[in-house]
């Protein structure tokens, strides 16, 4: 069975719909900026879209509202189901509640909400559905997690559509504290691949895609933006947060994605690597590209343009990837001066002929995940 992606909604720093980023992106612009959103804590860098820290909510919501407007579907099949993942999740309202609580308010309703709550049930109850309804957790490999869920729902005959995606509000005083303990994070801004990155910065996002049976999508005229694939997702089992520099699994993630695919490395046109702008993550990254594609495979990371949206970082790149696909131009690498590495690394949005792409995320735990797009033309209905 076929699976495409015939709606897309996205939030990020660069702006507040799929067409605004996108636009901002291929000029080779950054939502990142200083700021100082908790007084006890110092600026930084971040991808903040409001200014301000925002809310799951606030974000997910309207975000499943263009998503489906993008796909002009008005009524949602009676078997839809809805896989939208968070890495930090409700993490914000939780540090809120325990501040309130340690201050002697009476916070336990609140707290009881909270528990119960997850993107995916805030969505579903949003438009009523009564599918199958998951929200995977995978550290930074939750988005492509979920898209892989979402697709395996179709496949197995479950439903014939599904939202998937996923959503970040990371900056809390809690994260920002985490990353700055462990020496992560950047101090002026995120240059993945670069020889002078810092490290990572962190961005807000939400990302939701529409994902139909492809004769489904064809008997109602749908635009279809591409299909997806293969997908791969492994564990290390190595470390609660270095990658395993055998990289033994993480060669397996990828040959999985393609397998499953039918596809061999020389096929892939574009890839979307994880690239954090951290000094492990883009030369354990770098190596395992260099170890599997040739030479010209046209690679560029986005964090340098929108942050590091964690969990929602991988369908944030599948739906940038859809959309190079769609209009055949790779974007750039934003924050790309003097490549680190012997890649074909983009430093601004190239046009190209692209029939296929590679998404790639990492996590904490070795969680690692790959999943491959194609271009509708390449794979008729």
């Amino acid at each position: 069975m076929q699976v495409v992606v015939t709606g897309i909604g996205l939030t990020s720093a660069l702006g507040s719909t799929l067409e605004s980023s996108w636009g901002a992106l291929l000029k080779g612009a950054t939502g990142i900026a200083m700021h100082q959103p908790f007084p006890e804590l110092p600026p930084r860098p971040l991808g903040l879209i409001h200014g301000a820290p925002s809310s799951i909510e606030s974000l997910l919501l309207p975000t499943v509202d263009a998503a489906l407007q993008d796909a002009d579907c008005d009524q949602v099949a009676p078997d839809m189901g809805v896989v939208i993942g968070s890495s930090r999740g409700l993490q914000p309202q939780w540090e809120k509640s325990i501040r309130e609580f340690h201050a002697g308010q009476q916070v336990l309703a609140d707290l009881r909400q909270l528990y119960g709550d997850s993107p995916a049930s805030l969505v579903a109850q949003k438009l009523r559905i009564t599918g199958p309804i998951l929200s995977p957790r995978a550290a930074c490999a939750t988005g492509l997690w979920a898209i892989a869920q979402g697709a395996d729902l179709i496949r197995t005959g479950q439903c014939t559509q599904v939202l998937v995606g996923a959503v970040e509000v990371p900056v809390t005083p809690l994260t920002l504290a985490g990353f700055a303990k462990m020496g992560a994070m950047a101090t002026t801004g995120a240059y993945p691949f670069d020889r002078q990155r810092e490290g990572l910065v962190l961005g807000e996002g939400a990302v939701v895609l529409l994902l139909e049976l492809g004769s489904l999508a064809q008997g109602r005229n749908a635009k279809i933006y591409g299909q997806v694939m293969g997908f791969g997702c492994t564990a290390d089992g190595y470390h609660r947060s270095a990658p395993d520099r055998d990289q033994r699994v993480a060669i397996a993630t990828l040959q999985q994605s393609l397998q499953r695919s039918h596809l061999r490395p020389t096929d892939i046109d574009y890839i979307h690597a994880h690239g954090t702008a951290t000094q492990l993550n883009d030369q354990a990254e770098a190596a395992l590209i260099q170890k599997i594609f040739p030479a010209s495979v046209a690679v560029s990371s986005t964090k340098g343009a929108t942050g590091h949206t964690l969990g929602a970082s991988g369908a944030m790149g599948v739906a940038f990837s859809l959309l190079a696909l769609q209009q055949q131009i790779a974007p750039p690498c934003v924050g790309l001066k003097d490549a680190a590495f012997d890649l074909r690394l983009l430093p601004e949005a190239t046009p190209m002929r692209l029939r296929t792409s590679l998404c790639l995320s990492f996590g904490f735990g070795g969680q690692n995940t790959a999943l491959t797009l194609a271009a509708m033309e390449d794979s008729p209905l």
